[in-house]
Order: C-alpha cells, then structure tokens, then sequence
C-alpha cells in the first residue's frame, strides 16, 4: 500500500525526499547531533560537561484530549520510576505535538511518548532516543489509521469524500495526517485543498468526538484511540462507521532525550522494563487497546515504514 503510494508520487521534492531519506538517513539529524554508530538517534556526547543529571525528571505523553486523566494513568508508572532512578519526576500534560517536540528541544522535557507521526521529528530535531513501545501480551504493538464517518453521512467509500470536508489531526501526525494524505492522493486521486477541504483538529480524540457528534463528515484517525475511547463509553460503536483500513503502523514511542547521564538512562530503561502492569491504571486504560506491557524496539527498524510515509509526502525533519 505505501509502496504503491511512494512509486505513484511525482515531482523533484518528493524524489529528493526519498534519495536523502534512503541513500543517507542520518543527513536528516539536526547538525548540534552526532550519529556515529547509524542508529539513526542522536549519541549521548562523549564530554560529561555536556551530560545532565537533573534532579526531576519532565515526563510528557502525547496529546490528548483531557491531560488530567492520563496525569492519573501514568501516576502509578511515574511512582515507579521515581523509585528506580532516585529522582523526582513530574508529569508534563502537552497541550500539542509540535509544543511537545519544543519542550524536549529547549531542555525543559526529559522523557516522553512521542506519537507515531512526531516521533521522527523528535527523533531529528529534539534529539529523542527511543527504545519502546506498548505491546500486547504475546509481544504484538500497533494500530491502524481508519477513516470514519458517521451513518447517514452519506459517505459510503473513500471516493464519497470528494467535495466534502475531512478532519486530520495535525501536520504532525502520522494516521491524523501524513499517511492518509500519501494514500488518498496515490490510491484514489484525491488531494487536500483541491478535491476537498481539510481541517484540523488537534487531536485525535477531537477528531473522533467530531465524526460521532457529526460535526465533521470525515476523518483520519488512530483506531487504538478510538478503541480506547469505546471502552470509556465516550462514544458509541455505532456512532461511527470505518470506510478505509491501513496496514499496521506503530503506536506512540517511549525515550528520552540524548544528552542524559549514560547510567540514568539506564535506569530510566530499567523503569519501564520493570514496572508492573498487573491492577495498575496504566494496564485499565491502555488494555482497552490491548497494550499490557513495553518491549524493547528501535527508531531505525520500527519506524522505517513512517519514514518512507513521510519521503512520499515531501516531509522535512529539519528544526524551525
């Protein structure tokens, strides 16, 4: 699917994407960055002067619609990191992806769950080092982008969405944006401005609650965020309807940022390897999408396909 897509895609930006994404990855690091060993994230420099050790860890997750309920879910989590590093740590409720990936930039954000589209530009722009991902028990991680409607919109395929206005998230977002921009212009002709109107509505959930209260006819989303808020009776399983299914993507990435002591890092990766999902919050919220425990992943194998997403878009990493 997003190989038809890549080969479809015309024109010099898009082929200069693909030859600097492809022949040379780690071109796309933001120059403060080293990458000697071609992970593809940015090394921990080898001076200790320009090493941190902060006394409270800033931990952020991605942005939701209520932050107050996730600073609950991640209580119990943050407990156990605080006993395994010996720090404080405070959470960090974000407001956006792009104020997200600032924060990390400017120093003010230690660790954090980049989601699946702004993990690349964390990744290259903020120096973030991911090394996990929420998984199932049989080790299984991912979601899909769908794009929903509402009964009686009528839209009934894909093709319905011409003329009409469809809801993405941010520029940022891999499922709210990139890839159904990639798929819909490669696979079925359609592009944002031209054969419909796109509007933006920050955050999946937005996106979610707009289709179901039918404020939007269309949108892109994340399907685990969907299944999540089901689960939470936010909305109702008919309240929307899934015209489009994408191959599994990977979910929201866990890191922390590049210039960290190397042994709090270590006990940084300790603390997600070693929490204890059973009769947490964690494990009541995330399970509704079937989450129940982090494995180990890198940035340069997990997120090869968001990149080749981004090469067919024309997406800079570069910093603003």
């Amino acid at each position: 699917m997003v190989r038809r897509a890549l080969l479809k895609l015309s024109g010099v930006a898009a082929v200069l994407a693909t030859v600097l994404a492809w022949s040379n990855p780690a071109a796309a690091l933001d120059s403060r960055f080293k990458d000697e060993n071609g992970d593809l994230v940015a090394d921990t420099p080898t001076d200790p002067s320009q090493q941190i050790d902060p006394s409270t860890l800033i931990f952020a997750y991605t942005p939701v619609e209520d932050p107050a309920v996730y600073a609950k879910v991640w209580d119990g989590f943050l407990r156990h990191m605080e006993k395994v590093t010996g720090k404080k740590v405070q959470f960090f409720p974000v407001q956006s992806n792009a104020a997200q990936i600032e924060a990390m930039r400017a120093g003010r954000l230690h660790v954090a769950g980049f989601n699946t589209g702004s993990n690349p530009l964390a990744v290259n722009c903020a120096g973030f080092v991911s090394f996990t991902i929420m998984a199932s028990k049989d080790g299984h991680f991912g979601y899909e982008m769908e794009i929903i409607t509402y009964p009686g919109s009528g839209i009934t395929k894909v093709e319905d969405i011409k003329g009409k206005k469809m809801a993405f998230t941010s520029q940022t977002s891999n499922s709210g944006f990139k890839a159904p921009s990639a798929i819909l212009k490669a696979e079925y002709g359609l592009e944002a401005g031209k054969d419909f109107e796109p509007v933006f509505s920050g955050k999946h959930d937005n996106s979610i609650l707009g289709v179901a209260n039918k404020d939007y006819p269309a949108a892109s989303i994340a399907n685990s965020v969907m299944h999540r808020m089901i689960a939470r009776d936010v909305i109702k399983p008919d309240q929307v309807v899934s015209i489009y299914k994408s191959q599994t993507f990977p979910t929201t990435g866990f890191g922390y940022v590049y210039n960290l002591k190397p042994a709090l890092q270590e006990k940084i990766k300790e603390a997600f390897f070693t929490f204890n999902w059973e009769g947490s919050a964690l494990k009541e919220e995330f399970a509704r999408s079937g989450e129940e425990q982090f494995i180990p992943i890198t940035y340069k194998s997990h997120w090869e396909v968001i990149r080749k997403i981004d090469a067919a878009n024309g997406v800079s990493y570069a910093c603003k």
